[in-house]
């Protein structure tokens, strides 16, 4: 399964930006994200690259479902594909 994961942008740089995940933040690359993004924004990240922006009227709606998907149990598929991919490990 593919699961991109929201993140707030932190800081931008010329092809990459730090993106906060819960509290992990990593570098992500900006590529082939779908329109440009600033400090601030919400991206959707799948195995390091910024795949869309997240419409700021839907942020909150997005957040809130993955909240509820990682309070899920770890045996969750859904669940062990996110914590994967903000451990790295996806």
């Amino acid at each position: 399964m593919c699961l991109g994961v929201p993140g707030r942008v932190i800081e931008v740089r010329e092809f990459t930006a730090t993106v906060d995940f819960w509290g992990v933040r990593k570098d992500v690359r900006l590529d082939i994200v779908d329109e440009p993004v600033a400090p601030g924004d919400y991206i959707l990240n799948h195995v390091g690259f910024a795949i869309r922006r997240i419409p700021p009227d839907a942020v909150e709606e997005t957040l809130a479902l993955y909240d509820l998907l990682l309070t899920d149990s770890d045996d969750d598929l859904m669940t062990s594909d996110i914590l994967g991919e903000l451990r790295g490990t996806a």
